[in-house]
């Protein structure tokens, strides 16, 4: 079982910067095998893949939205994965999900709201 928590979102500009960080209550041992990942939903529209990174951080993927903007991270000391967003856009505003995946398995946390406005 896994429980997830994001924090960090909030309103910001065009072109600002936001980190989004997720707490994976898990044990250490556990954290360290999941494949972690980020998705947003606005709304109106469905969930969407935005970024994931594979268990020992080796492998990162993007959407092609966020390619180049926003990085994904992660320190399994800490149970912690982050979502560093550069350049925000005005279609990034949304609610910004944490993803735990281990084969059929998969958490959800409840979300941080993200909202890019001038």
């Amino acid at each position: 079982q896994v429980q997830l928590v994001e924090s960090g979102g909030g309103l910001v500009e065009p072109g600002e910067s936001l980190t989004l960080s997720c707490f994976a209550s898990a044990s250490d041992i556990t954290f360290g095998i999941y494949t972690m990942g980020w998705y947003r939903q606005s709304p109106g529209k469905e969930h969407e893949f935005v970024a994931n990174i594979t268990w020992n951080g080796d492998t990162t993927t993007y959407a092609d939205a966020v390619n180049g903007r926003f990085t994904i991270s992660r320190d399994n000391a800490k149970n912690m994965v982050y979502l560093q967003m550069n350049n925000l856009k005005p279609e990034d505003t949304a609610v910004y999900y944490c993803n735990a995946e281990l084969g059929a398995l998969t958490y959800r946390g409840q979300g941080t709201q993200v909202t890019v406005s001038s």
